[in-house]
C-alpha cells in the first residue's frame, strides 16, 4: 500500500514538472507598428530590405542564384544582341549547368554551360558526366564561356531551327534545345522554364527587345527579312549574316547608317 502511494506521488510530480507544450500565449497585435519578416533562402552576402504597402518590412536575403543573375545578366543580354539567343535562356542554362556558379566545372574551368571538348583546341578539364572522366572545355574567364556558348549554338546546323523562333519564345527555345540534342534529361526544358519564370528572366529579353518583340527572321528568295531590335547596327548585322555594310545599304536604298527599332530591312543571304 505504501509503495502504491509512492508511485502515485512520482506520477503527479512528473506531470507537474513537464513542458507545457499545449499552452500558447498571444499578444495583442499593434496595428500601428510595422512587422519585420526575415526570409532566409540560402547562405549569401548582401541582404535587401523591402517595405510592402501594408507596412510589412521584408528583409530578403538573396540566394546564390540571385547573385549569379546579378553578375551575368549583362553579358547574357550582350550575347542576345549579337547572336539572338534569348538572354533568359542563356541565364537559365548557366544557372542550371553551373549550379549557379558553384559547380566544379564553373569553379575550376569557368565552364558555365557544360560544353564538352568536341574538337576544342583550348584548355581542358576531365569530369564525370554521362560517362566517367569526359573532356570539357576550360576557359580563362567566365565571360569567354558565355561567348563560346553563343558560338556553339549559332555554329551548328542542328540548332538552326531555334533561330526561326521569336526571340521572346523562351518555352520554344527550352524545348528546342533538348530536341536538338543539347541535353539528354527529359525534364531539361521544364527546368529551364521553371528558372525563367521563378526569377522572371524573361524581363531581360524584353529589355533587349526594347519592350516589343520583333517579327521572326524569315528566309525567302535569297534574302533574309530582318526586323531591327535594340542594339542592332549595320555593322553587327553584316557580321551576323556574313555580308557587308555597303551590300545591306544598297539592297535597302539606305543613305545613312541610321536604323530605327521596328524597321524592316532585307539582307543578302
Amino acid at each position: 500500500m505504501k509503495n502504491k502511494y509512492i508511485i502515485l506521488l512520482l506520477v503527479a510530480l512528473a506531470f507537474s514538472c513537464g513542458p507545457k507544450k499545449g499552452i500558447v500565449t498571444k499578444k495583442k497585435r499593434d496595428t500601428n507598428k510595422s512587422e519585420k519578416v526575415v526570409i532566409k533562402e540560402t547562405e549569401t552576402q548582401t541582404a535587401k530590405t523591402v517595405t510592402k504597402d501594408n507596412g510589412t518590412t521584408v528583409v530578403k536575403i538573396p540566394t546564390s542564384t540571385d547573385e549569379y543573375i546579378s553578375r551575368f545578366s549583362a553579358i547574357a543580354m550582350e550575347e542576345m544582341h549579337k547572336s539572338k539567343i534569348p538572354a533568359s535562356i542563356t541565364l537559365a542554362q548557366g544557372i542550371l549547368e553551373s549550379g549557379a556558379g558553384r559547380g566544379r566545372l564553373s569553379v575550376e574551368a569557368n565552364n558555365h554551360f557544360g560544353i564538352k571538348c568536341h574538337g576544342w583546341k583550348g584548355g581542358k578539364i576531365y569530369h564525370d558526366d554521362d560517362r566517367s572522366q569526359e573532356c570539357f572545355r576550360k576557359y580563362k574567364k567566365a565571360e569567354s564561356s558565355y561567348e563560346d556558348h553563343s558560338d556553339f549554338l549559332t555554329g551548328r546546323k542542328r540548332y538552326a531551327n531555334l533561330f526561326k523562333l521569336r526571340p521572346d519564345d523562351y518555352k520554344g527555345w527550352a524545348r528546342g534545345l533538348r530536341a536538338a540534342g543539347y541535353a539528354t534529361d527529359r525534364k531539361y526544358p521544364q527546368k529551364l522554364i521553371n528558372l525563367i519564370e521563378r526569377y522572371k528572366l524573361y524581363n531581360y529579353d524584353k529589355e533587349v527587345l526594347g519592350g516589343k518583340a520583333p517579327e521572326k527572321v524569315v528566309i525567302n528568295s535569297g534574302v533574309i527579312r530582318h526586323v531591327i531590335i535594340k542594339g542592332d547596327t549595320l555593322y553587327s548585322l553584316s557580321k551576323r549574316y556574313n555580308t557587308t555594310v555597303d551590300a545591306i545599304k544598297d539592297l535597302n536604298n539606305l543613305n545613312s547608317n541610321d536604323l530605327t527599332i521596328g524597321q524592316e530591312i532585307i539582307i543578302p543571304n
